[in-house]
């Protein structure tokens, strides 16, 4: 696959963690990815794993949305700036809902192979997260 055809992937799956439809979660994602969850030993697999991650953010923050700020692309790998923005409704690494409002960087990097994606590590500021909902001293 080419580069451009990647960063096309790349708006879609801003779509899919949007939306969490499960049918753009089988378009966009392999049955044998990896993903690497902060806070996991274990990465989660497939698209089913995918969408349990959008699952635990969607469950402090219901209205959770992502914008694509930047994207990098070389090869087979896309590097990816996100903003996450949402309201924390509900439990979140062991903080009772808030009702604050959070704005969060976040900085994933994705592997692609035949137009799906393949792997992703990604680092959300989780430190500010918990700061902005008082998890944590800021």
């Amino acid at each position: 696959m080419t580069v451009e055809i990647n960063k096309q992937k790349m708006t879609s799956f801003v779509t899919f963690i949007n939306s969490a439809s499960e049918s753009l979660a089988k378009e966009l994602i392999a049955p044998d990815a990896v993903f690497h969850v902060p806070g996991r030993l274990q990465p989660l697999t497939g698209p089913e794993g995918y969408l349990e991650v959008i699952g635990m953010m969607r469950a402090g923050f219901p209205d959770i949305q992502w914008t694509l700020d930047e994207m990098v692309a070389e090869n087979d790998k896309v590097a990816a700036r996100f903003t996450m923005r949402g309201t924390h409704q509900g439990p979140f690494f062991g903080v009772q809902a808030t009702g604050k409002t959070i704005t969060v960087p976040a900085v994933n990097f994705y592997r692609f192979s035949e137009g799906k994606i393949t792997e992703e590590r990604g680092q959300p500021d989780l430190l500010s997260l918990l700061q902005q909902i008082g998890g944590i001293p800021a």
